[in-house]
């Protein structure tokens, strides 16, 4: 039985925009259902979150001239709230408050930043006692590499370019197509996604040309191949010495975008693999808080990959819940109020859940644009490229957890159902979302086919010409030796543009 300190409350804090973000609520609902007080503080008011009944209270930053939160006091580029301001912010929501709480960071820009804030936070606020560089290290993908190779867990071949010419050749050196990722992804504005694959030389110059706008550098990444069941998750709660006092591993059954994107559709199985790279890695650091990690497994060495470290919890954190209702943010708030966090039973440590096995998530609406556009998923008991250690044979199907409707808290389902239905009808209406993309692509072809092009002009040339090299604001790396992989037979589209059908 969970005992909390039901006198402490709880802080949320997202600084991103987006108000669609489930995690948020998944958040909300778990520490309130436990009796807490729940306060969040959210870069939008607007969106299904803040219909919670278990929110006591949300808190929003002020509003800048672009609509972006920070006030008049934001200095830094790309929507970034400076420490300064967020400190402020922060205590100013403790003084509403009116006593210290436990701060839940639910996005990378909120827990790098407090992670710096934490020794002027003491007194107000409950915090891992995390190394203050840590997460911002963990963070930023162009530093992954490195951590990874200290903690000896697998990491796929990286290259960050230098120009544009550099990162086509790269590109072509890594074995096309390959992911293009921003290495601080909390710095890009609107309109950039952190994590695109890319087709051809040319996209990958042009890609690069956008690094100034971007506001942090590009990395170019080999890409393991599709395969069923190959793109794996952790998420621990990690005390002194990285020692995880709540922790499990999980597969992505789908994703959206496919291949690509969040996890539109979950479910808790054990996998040694990555429970032990997990484990190697919270040691090595001295990792301390929340983790989610992502793994892909190479299917021609079955090793899992580590491809992503948020030093926070992840969308999907809910998955990872046991039979008496632990889960990441209940361990974190158990543990920074003194209270217990129940073990796992005898022979059975983190990441080895005796009664969680097989436990689904599903994030409704992503789930809907899967199952229409994207590939099939992996059966039950096809454990793909990541069935390395697991039991054969079907696993029992647990219990579904939805991320928006839940009985008792109907309003942010409701709310989040018409709001994303009238986002696909007003945007829908041109060919934005990817069967229509792909339908007008194929008109084009053909009408192209019909009516011979002009030759181009000198004017035109210049125009269809790749970008000029921009130079990057990251330091100088000396590229790894790539390595050349089989061709990957199952491209996916490369595109800048959200679909509109989408929330996040």
């Amino acid at each position: 039985m969970l005992s909390f300190a039901t006198d402490v409350p709880a802080l949320l804090l997202r600084l991103d925009p987006n108000p669609y973000h489930h995690g948020t609520l998944g958040a909300a609902r778990s520490l309130g259902r436990a009796g807490i007080e729940v306060h969040a503080l959210l870069g939008s008011a607007r969106g299904p979150v803040g219909r919670s009944r278990f929110l006591h209270r949300v808190h929003t930053p002020p509003r800048t001239a672009t609509g972006r939160p920070g006030g008049p006091d934001r200095s830094t580029a790309h929507g970034a709230l400076p420490d300064a301001a967020l400190e402020r912010l922060l205590l100013d929501v403790s003084a509403r408050i009116g006593r210290p709480a436990v701060l839940v960071p639910l996005d990378d820009h909120g827990a790098i930043a407090t992670a710096r804030l934490a020794p002027r936070l003491a007194g107000r606020y409950l915090l891992p006692a995390v190394e203050p560089g840590l997460p911002a290290r963990l963070a930023d993908k162009a530093e992954l590499g490195a951590v990874c190779a200290g903690a000896g867990v697998a990491h796929p071949t990286t290259v960050l370019p230098g120009s544009a010419r550099e990162a086509g050749r790269a590109a072509a050196a890594l074995g096309l197509p390959v992911v293009a990722k921003w290495s601080r992804p909390w710095l890009l504005p609107p309109g950039l996604r952190s994590t695109a694959l890319v087709r051809t030389e040319t996209e990958a110059a042009r890609l690069f040309a956008r690094t100034r706008e971007a506001g942090s550098a590009l990395l170019l990444q080999r890409r393991l191949p599709d395969s069923a069941g190959a793109d794996w998750f952790f998420h621990g709660y990690a005390a002194d010495g990285g020692r995880f006092l709540i922790g499990g591993a999980g597969r992505k059954d789908r994703s959206w975008p496919p291949h690509t994107g969040l996890t539109a559709v979950g479910s808790r199985l054990p996998n040694p693999p990555v429970e032990q790279a997990a484990a190697r890695l919270a040691a090595a650091l001295d990792y301390r808080g929340i983790l989610d990690l992502d793994f892909r497994f190479d299917p021609a060495t079955g090793v899992p990959h580590l491809v992503d470290f948020n030093p926070r919890p992840g969308a999907q954190f809910r998955l990872f819940t046991d039979g008496a209702g632990l889960d990441v943010v209940r361990a974190q708030h158990l543990h920074l109020t003194g209270r217990a966090v129940p073990g796992a039973p005898p022979g059975h440590g983190p990441g080895e859940p005796h009664d969680g096995t097989g436990r689904v998530y599903v994030v409704e609406n992503y789930a809907l644009l899967s199952a229409l556009l994207g590939p099939r998923p992996p059966g039950p008991a096809d454990g793909g490229a990541g069935g390395a250690g697991l039991e054969r044979g079907p696993v029992a199907r647990g219990p579904v957890e939805r991320a928006w409707f839940a009985a008792d808290d109907p309003l942010p389902g409701l709310a989040m159902a018409a709001g994303w239905l009238m986002r696909c009808l007003v945007k829908g209406v041109r060919p934005s979302c990817p069967g229509e993309r792909l339908r007008a692509r194929a008109a084009r072809a053909v009408r192209g086919r019909a009516v011979a092009p002009p030759p181009p002009t000198a004017a035109g040339a210049a125009r269809t010409a790749p970008p000029a090299a921009l130079p990057s604001p990251a330091p100088e790396a000396e590229s790894p030796a790539p390595v050349q992989p089989a061709p990957n037979t199952q491209p996916t589209p490369h595109t800048e543009r959200r679909n509109p059908c989408t929330t996040s």
